[in-house]
């Protein structure tokens, strides 16, 4: 059974997160996360049940009493926190975001088929004789 330091490692490298970005969101110093890590230091159960929600597991999960049930379904942690904390406002407040977001979506979809289709410009010769005089 894995212990409880190379389960954090594990869990925050599939999440695609450095020990410095996760000490920032769990509000401590990289330096005292990397003690977790490295076993030096047990984390506290209420930094226990911080970092299970930044990481989006269980605590049983975390322990190793419970293997992961699968991959986090928001991979950005600080994306994460912030849907829990838009979970929490009024309906208006949601809808008024999800129309906001549903439009960044839109148009980064857009853009990305645009710079699909019209890919790099292509000059010939007497272009580039031109440009280069």
């Amino acid at each position: 059974m894995q212990g409880i330091a190379e389960r954090l490692k594990q869990m925050r490298e599939e999440r695609g997160l450095t020990q410095t970005r996760l000490a920032e969101l769990l509000g401590m110093a990289a330096r005292s996360y990397n003690r977790w890590e490295r076993g030096g230091h047990t984390p506290s159960l209420e930094m226990l049940i911080k970092t299970a929600d930044i990481l989006q597991v269980s605590l049983d999960e975390l322990a190793g009493r419970q293997a992961v049930s699968s991959a986090p379904a928001i991979r950005n942690a600080e994306l994460q926190q912030l849907v829990h904390e838009v979970d929490e406002l009024p309906d208006r407040e949601q809808q008024a975001l999800i129309v906001v977001i549903d439009g960044l979506v839109k148009s980064a979809q857009v853009t990305r088929t645009v710079n699909r289709s019209v890919g790099p410009k292509r000059i010939g010769p007497r272009e580039a004789s031109q440009q280069n005089p």
